[in-house]
């Protein structure tokens, strides 16, 4: 079973038939949002944020690189039956982010020094869990401002 430094093995339960490990929908996300807060570090990113809440909703990391602010989705699946996960990131979700993302900025611009010469980028970030591991897709620039 991943472990990854959190202990899921409280709601994670073995499917003695197939032997895969199945995750609650909760712990499936959290570990899902370890394993791209990894891979943004492991890249050189500061995460300034996860789940980062305001009045206008959620979004899972707000990620910083020098000059570029990143915003990422994370989306899990413990099976393809129901599509990719990057396919879960609608035209309502993609402005329900975009949202976030302006309310946001317009909080804490100047506490991260960022004036008028930054970039910003939309990822998502896809985890499929089979069995026991995991495949990871890092998808940059997932959509545009």
């Amino acid at each position: 079973m991943l472990d990854r430094g959190i202990n899921f093995h409280y709601y994670a339960y073995m499917d003695e038939n197939t032997k895969t490990t199945h995750y609650g929908r909760q712990e499936l996300g959290e570990l899902g949002e370890s394993l791209a807060r990894e891979m943004y570090e492991g890249k050189g990113f500061r995460i300034v944020e996860q789940n980062f809440r305001c009045k206008v909703g959620e979004i899972d990391l707000v990620c910083k690189k020098d000059k570029l602010l990143v915003f990422c989705e994370v989306k899990c699946r413990q099976s393809l039956v129901f599509g990719i996960p990057a396919e879960a990131v609608n035209a309502e979700k993609v402005r329900h982010i975009r949202r976030v993302a302006s309310w946001y900025l317009s909080q804490k611009m100047r506490l991260y020094r960022l004036y008028d010469d930054f970039d910003m980028r939309f990822d998502v970030i896809e985890v499929v869990f089979v069995g026991d591991d995991h495949d990871i897709n890092h998808v940059e620039n997932a959509f545009w401002e």
